[in-house]
């Protein structure tokens, strides 16, 4: 990637929109965390004309859960307590074509600008549980905190080091969340010229979904 981004100075590029991570600075020990703040920082210091995205944990990630949930009744991803401002892909996506359209657009570079791309919602093991259980009209328990049972199910479809590294992550989450401020929300609410969507509404969309199937 900063081969990329010297490349595109060079050019003469005139914007780039750069996909990061929600709370990148903070979890350092976190290795794709910190490989995202790290280009962040070279973008800084080159005053590149670039839009910074930092999406939080996705919400399609939990897709994912459709087995667990219909089959057991469990809400499988080891969250934690403190709460995530999850993301909803199709706001990255349209945050994403927004910037691209309006630097494209400007007669000549614009600006830096960042955005935290995060829900409306604080997400933990307790609401996640209630709004599926609402979602699909039956009980739902949360599975548990266990990051050694999460690492070994993920290393059974995925590579070790990836699996570390989602191991990682949601131990961050369980000790000190991914909670957006009310600010964030807003700043990009106005981005989208709508308020983001909510888990709530994907968990309803699931379920209706999932129910055809």
């Amino acid at each position: 990637m900063a081969q990329t981004l010297s490349v595109a100075r060079e050019a003469g590029v005139k914007g780039v929109v750069y996909l990061s991570v929600f709370k990148g600075a903070e979890y350092v020990d976190v290795p794709h965390f910190t490989g995202k703040h790290t280009v962040e920082r070279m973008i800084e210091h080159l005053d590149l004309p670039v839009t910074v995205l930092r999406p939080a944990y996705f919400i399609q990630n939990d897709v994912r859960q459709k087995d667990p949930l219909l089959s057991h009744g469990v809400y499988g991803m080891p969250i934690g307590a403190k709460g995530i401002s999850m993301v909803d892909v199709r706001d990255i996506g349209e945050a994403a074509a927004r910037e691209l359209l309006r630097r494209e657009r400007g007669s000549n570079p614009l600006p830096g600008e960042t955005y935290e791309l995060v829900g409306p919602d604080v997400i933990n093991a307790q609401t996640v549980v209630s709004i599926w259980a609402e979602a699909l009209g039956r009980p739902v328990r949360y599975g548990g905190d266990d990051l050694d049972v999460l690492e070994q199910r993920l290393k059974s479809v995925a590579p070790a080091w990836l699996a570390y590294d989602m191991r990682l992550m949601m131990g961050r989450y369980q000790q000190d969340g991914a909670v957006a401020s009310s600010a964030d929300v807003e700043r990009l609410a106005t981005l989208l010229g709508r308020q983001p969507r909510s888990y709530r509404g994907f968990a309803v969309a699931m379920a209706a979904a999932w129910a055809k199937d």
